[in-house]
């Protein structure tokens, strides 16, 4: 099954945007209806973060956030088959002054989990050697193509989460920019809990850690799909002053701000199929039960 779901992204990626985007938008329809559990996931984030809004907003921003998904997912066949040239027509970089800024300084792109996430890595390997921790998916076949997919341009230098901080550490001090993806709920271990939209969520501290350890500094990279069939955008922010400051939780909540800002612009962009808030405090209840 997965060798012909392969097969067929394989087939779409010779098509156009501008046919692609639309039938991403209406397998995400589809997708919406059929996945109830990850539907059910979607709900109960967007209640939590926003729980002014509407039911029928909520729903609304959970359709829409399906159908940005499965575009996303039929738009990788470009990544994992199309030519450079035509990567780099699907994805166009903005403030690439704030990354030059920092020339010769290590750094760190900080690249919250956004629908456009491997557009921005894959679209930076075609002109910079990076380092990135990778995990390791389920399903061999689907892990070759990834994995494939990601390593086809400029050759990355990948990490497992078994192999530790120190590698990574050293990958940053030699000049290599981290994409770095710290935003995801990876249970206890390493992790403390920091507001997330007023939800204490747990938080990996790497990104303070490792900024303190390598000396880096910390250059949001964000990616946004864009309206229609006109691709992605990577954009580059300016880096962060002040950072480490050498208190782990302040640095580690200004990360989860910085990133609620950017979900605020593009709300169903994020990956709201994810449970952020699977890992809770002592005695409090999960939400997903």
């Amino acid at each position: 099954m997965t060798r012909i779901g392969i097969g067929f992204i394989w087939l779409l990626h010779f098509l156009p945007l501008w046919i692609l985007a639309p039938l991403g938008r209406g397998a995400g329809w589809l997708l919406y209806l059929l996945a109830r559990e990850r539907r059910r996931v979607a709900l109960i984030n967007l209640g939590l973060c926003f729980p002014d809004h509407g039911e029928s907003e909520r729903r609304r921003i959970a359709r829409a956030h399906f159908q940005a998904l499965a575009r996303s997912l039929l738009e990788h066949g470009v990544l994992w088959w199309g030519s450079s040239a035509r990567v780099q027509s699907l994805v166009r970089i903005e403030g690439l002054a704030h990354w030059r800024a920092v020339a010769g300084k290590p750094v760190i792109w900080l690249a919250p989990h956004f629908v456009g996430l491997d557009m921005g890595g894959i679209r930076t390997s075609l002109d910079t050697r990076v380092v990135s921790v990778y995990s390791r998916q389920k399903n061999p076949v689907f892990d070759a193509v990834l994995l494939r997919g990601r390593t086809r341009f400029v050759m990355p230098v990948l990490f497992s989460r078994q192999d530790g901080i120190r590698p990574v550490v050293k990958a940053i001090r030699d000049g290599l920019p981290f994409y770095y993806l710290p935003d995801m709920d990876f249970g206890e271990r390493d992790s403390i809990f920091v507001p997330f939209f007023g939800v204490q969520a747990a938080t990996i501290t790497g990104l303070s850690r490792l900024a303190r350890l390598a000396g880096a500094v910390v250059v949001p990279a964000v990616t946004r799909q864009l309206a229609g069939s006109q691709g992605y955008e990577l954009r580059f922010y300016p880096a962060w002053e002040n950072f480490p400051t050498g208190d782990v939780e302040a640095d580690t909540c200004r990360m989860n701000t910085f990133i609620e800002d950017r979900v605020r612009e593009m709300p169903e962009q994020y990956y709201w199929v994810h449970k952020r808030f699977k890992t809770r405090p002592v005695g409090e209840p999960g939400f997903y039960d």
